[in-house]
């Protein structure tokens, strides 16, 4: 079934509107943040006031404000926020292999990776950062919301899909939203160009239940999504452990060049709400910017 545009934002700004812990966790990244602004403001030259705080040692005497200091027995630093010209780059996997459900009543994981993307550009958007597609341009306001749903709506066709390093621009944050289950030689190449351009960000795996615990057992046939690949197995069951070591070395490997590249690395079922998944995701961000 095709998934319109409008059908995807409403899905999104259902899950984002029943996540009241999303709110709170985004008000946790930063130490100090002011009702309704964004998470992941931090002190800096800029020229917008952020805060007052008490003067710590290293502070210069210029940068002491005398008429907040004069209300109290200390000394109190008018703080300006960063001015940053950074902005949001969200990457979802348009694989065929993204289309599969092990179930009925559970998303593909293409529809759940389309989901959290547009959701969290809906909750950066809302704090004013500017968002877009990985390769294109990034945008701020509401309209780009829009833009971003019509963009993700396709289902996934691509035999082969890799984000594109050369997509890539400094002061990023980049979230790349896949089942990583394909050869992960373009996870490599993007991690490599984006440690050369100072470039951070999330990858964020998302799979069926089904492939995270394979639950098969006696004769079974396995296909692609795409129906290119069969294979037929009269003891499905015998294969768990080999497959399982095979994921398990899969996450390991994508972890291991998140640390290298100063990524992170996330997972999430479809199983799941997708409320901690969001919420995981708000978080990473908060601690890319905090770092």
């Amino acid at each position: 079934m095709t998934r319109l545009p409008t059908d995807l934002r409403a899905g999104a700004e259902a899950a984002g509107g029943h996540l009241p812990a999303l709110v709170l966790s985004a008000e946790r990244l930063a130490a100090l943040i002011a009702p309704g602004a964004h998470g992941l403001r931090r002190a800096g030259p800029g020229e917008d006031f952020w805060q007052y705080r008490p003067a710590a040692s290293g502070d210069e005497m210029r940068s002491i404000d005398w008429r907040r200091s004069a209300r109290s027995d200390q000394e109190f630093v008018r703080d300006r926020e960063a001015q940053s010209a950074q902005a949001a780059a969200i990457w979802v996997s348009n694989g065929q292999g993204m289309n599969y459900s092990g179930a009925g009543d559970r998303p593909t994981k293409a529809d759940r990776a389309r989901l959290l993307g547009l959701a969290l550009a809906m909750l950066l958007l809302r704090g004013g950062e500017k968002v877009g597609l990985l390769g294109q341009p990034a945008r701020a306001g509401r309209i780009q919301a829009d833009r971003l749903a019509e963009a993700l709506a396709p289902a996934g066709t691509a035999e082969e899909d890799a984000a594109p390093a050369e997509g890539l621009r400094p002061n990023q944050r980049v979230i790349v939203l896949s089942d990583f289950l394909a050869d992960p030689e373009w996870v490599q190449v993007l991690l490599a160009r984006a440690a050369g351009l100072g470039v951070t960000g999330l990858l964020f795996q998302i799979l069926d239940p089904d492939e995270a615990h394979f639950p098969y057992e006696g004769a079974v046939e396995f296909r692609s999504v795409g129906g290119g690949l069969r294979h037929h197995s009269r003891d499905a069951g015998g294969l768990r452990a080999a497959y399982l070591a095979r994921l398990d070395e899969r996450r390991a490997w994508l972890r291991t060049r998140c640390d290298e590249a100063g990524w992170q690395f996330g997972q999430h079922l479809t199983d799941a709400a997708p409320a901690a998944a969001l919420g995981w995701m708000w978080s990473a961000l908060g601690r890319e910017a905090g770092r």
